[in-house]
């Protein structure tokens, strides 16, 4: 796969809700539908494409991820704690406190992994070297690692032996040594580094800084650009073999969804964008979906 453009992938909106910081996207295989959250607006969202159909439900506080639990429902990493959403008759009832000082940081991004591991980092509100990696299981947290500011692209490899984690904040991508039965983590080595934007340096020269991310099948990690209005296909030693343009400046995730798990959503922010901007770009905001050649891996579920 070589450097492309919208034209080829042919970019469209999936649905009509413009979010503030939509953000974790989750493809439910036995719904066929897109999960996802919008932190400012302290909403849930499902998205039927096959209709159109768009709900939500109203939160307390910010979500930062959300993950499919095993039996039903979902599991919502919010600022004040873990929380179980009954989608089904909106029950929504607390699993755990948060492991943090709720006042200072909250959840971000977090996947499950293969062995029903939730794995959810935090962002630091003073955006301050203070944030980590959670571990939950077996109805607590553990923190696992520490010292970044905004953590993000929580992702596995297809053999579940590397993880990747990423500090958006510093514009760098991890990759860790996984253990799978013990689940734990090694020491984090530097897997990508992208160029921080130079002062005065205009939006359009800038690359971005890494947000969430999606692994296919292949092994490739496809990291969402905030900020640099593209999405990217690194290859397993971190090169870029695909350089996706959006039309919109700041994409947060991909997943990988549809009934072959070869269409790309990507979740998109409009909040703090200029008037002039947003005029430009009205999709910002919106749920993206482009069709890919390699399919991605299926959303891991949360065991309770």
């Amino acid at each position: 796969m070589n450097k492309s453009d919208a034209t080829l992938y042919q970019l469209e909106a999936a649905g009509p809700a413009v979010a503030a910081l939509g953000e974790s996207p989750l493809w439910s295989v036995a719904e066929q539908c897109l999960y996802y959250v919008d932190i400012p607006k302290r909403q849930v969202l499902r998205l039927e494409p096959a209709s159109g159909e768009l709900r939500h439900w109203q939160l307390d506080s910010e979500p930062g991820c959300i993950a499919l639990i095993e039996g039903g429902g979902l599991a919502v990493a919010q600022r004040n704690g873990l929380w179980r959403l009954d989608t089904r008759t909106g029950e929504h009832t607390q699993l755990a406190a948060a492991p943090f000082d709720s006042g200072q940081q909250r959840f971000n991004d977090g996947k499950p992994d293969a062995q029903g591991r939730f794995w959810v980092g935090t962002i630091d509100d003073a955006r301050a070297p203070h944030a980590g990696l959670y571990r939950y299981a077996n109805g607590s947290f553990e923190s696992m690692a520490e010292g970044i500011v905004t953590s993000n692209g929580v992702a596995w490899s297809p053999d579940q032996r590397k993880m990747y984690w990423s500090d958006t904040k510093a514009h760098e991508i991890y990759v860790l040594d996984f253990d799978a039965a013990a689940g734990t983590i090694g020491e984090r080595q530097l897997f990508a580094k992208f160029t921080p934007r130079a002062a005065g340096e205009s939006l359009d020269q800038y690359g971005g800084r890494p947000d969430g991310a999606a692994v296919d099948v292949e092994g490739c990690y496809w990291v969402a650009m905030f900020e640099g209005q593209r999405l990217l296909r690194l290859s397993p030693e971190g090169q870029v073999l695909c350089e996706l343009h959006l039309p919109v400046r700041c994409p947060t995730m991909p997943t990988f969804g549809g009934a072959d798990l070869r269409t790309l959503y990507i979740t998109t922010a409009s909040e703090g964008r200029s008037v002039e901007e947003l005029a430009a770009q009205p999709l910002a905001g919106c749920v993206l979906r482009v069709r890919v050649e390699v399919a991605g891996l299926p959303a891991n579920l949360l065991q309770l």
